[in-house]
């Protein structure tokens, strides 16, 4: 007979080395696989009753250690780490390669007529609303009336700059043009993410000791989560943004696509869809998920009431979000 699973794996964190680049990659394939998107809800709520007992001492009987981390990766890619609830299925880490392959894809075909770039653009806004908003750090609710405000701005924000980016290169040549959704898009993303995460930078994010014990809520923390986001989600647009409109501009002066001009888009979705399997979860790995600063590095008030109640603390940690 086998011998029960011990329930002393740490199933906080992740399987891989997280102080390594190599080992938050593996992590973040496991992560952003696209078909956690196809679980059912019967196998969602089958990992969530194997981590919750996990957790709390008890071993489903036959399970293995491979199984318990197979399971804590479905959980995870379903369940928001600071609130516990299931997260939006399009809002899911997992859906960010189908999802973003298709709109970018849409993007870079359909970027030369305004209504075109007005339809995909707010699209694109849309859905990053959507993933900015099921990905936030903390557990603090958003009211509605915050979402809207921040959708809508960030929404108009995005939509302006790709109009006008398109403006200024209407008389220049075709190659410049297909970078204009790029521009936009990494334009939006400084606009879109501190938007739907302003809640963060005003009323701070939760920040733990190395052992997870709660020791308040920063504003600097959510400032260097989000700049951290910010930059991770720009870098992970841009294999795909970058690299198709090179191929495109020369195999639309090939006869295959003026013979077959409708191919244009599914071709150039397929490019954008191939390079973010690996821009995505790359991209996510470039940084810790659990941040952390020098207690120096917060608030005033904050690092007195820590130095008071804590003092043996230098650094503490957070979930920054994706």
């Amino acid at each position: 007979m086998a011998a029960e699973l011990s329930t002393s794996i740490n199933i906080k964190e992740p399987r891989w080395d997280q102080s390594t680049f190599v080992g938050r990659a593996k992590h973040f394939f496991t992560v952003t696989d696209p078909r956690n998107i196809l679980l059912t809800n019967e196998q969602l709520a089958h990992a969530h009753k194997i981590i919750t007992d996990y957790r709390e001492g008890i071993v489903s009987p036959g399970l293995t250690e491979d199984e318990l981390w197979r399971a804590k990766y479905v959980f995870d890619s379903a369940f928001h780490p600071d609130t516990g609830e299931k997260m939006i299925l399009i809002g899911r880490m997992s859906a960010q390669v189908p999802m973003n392959m298709t709109i970018t894809g849409c993007m870079m075909t359909f970027y030369k007529t305004t209504p075109a770039v007005l339809f995909w653009q707010w699209i694109n806004q849309s859905f990053n609303a959507i993933v900015n908003y099921t990905n936030r750090s903390g557990d603090a609710p958003i009211t509605v009336g915050q979402l809207g405000t921040a959708y809508v701005s960030a929404t108009t924000g995005a939509v302006a700059t790709a109009l006008g980016l398109n403006a200024l290169t209407k008389h220049v040549s075709p190659l410049i043009g297909r970078f204009v959704p790029f521009a936009a898009v990494a334009a939006a993303n400084c606009i879109n993410i501190p938007l739907m995460r302003q809640r963060e930078l005003q009323h701070g994010i939760p920040i733990m000791d190395e052992n997870d014990n709660r020791l308040g809520e920063s504003s600097k923390a959510a400032q260097q989560a989000i700049s951290q986001v910010v930059v991770s989600r720009i870098l992970m647009a841009s294999p795909g943004m970058a690299i198709p409109p090179f191929l495109m501009n020369h195999l639309e002066k090939k006869a295959f696509l003026r013979r077959f001009p409708w191919m244009n888009a599914p071709i150039q979705v397929s490019l954008v869809g191939f390079c973010l399997v690996f821009a995505t979860p790359l991209c996510c790995a470039l940084f810790p998920q659990k941040s952390s600063m020098s207690v120096s590095r917060l608030e005033p008030e904050l690092q007195e009431k820590i130095r008071a109640n804590h003092p043996g603390v230098e650094r503490v940690y957070f979930n920054k979000g994706l």
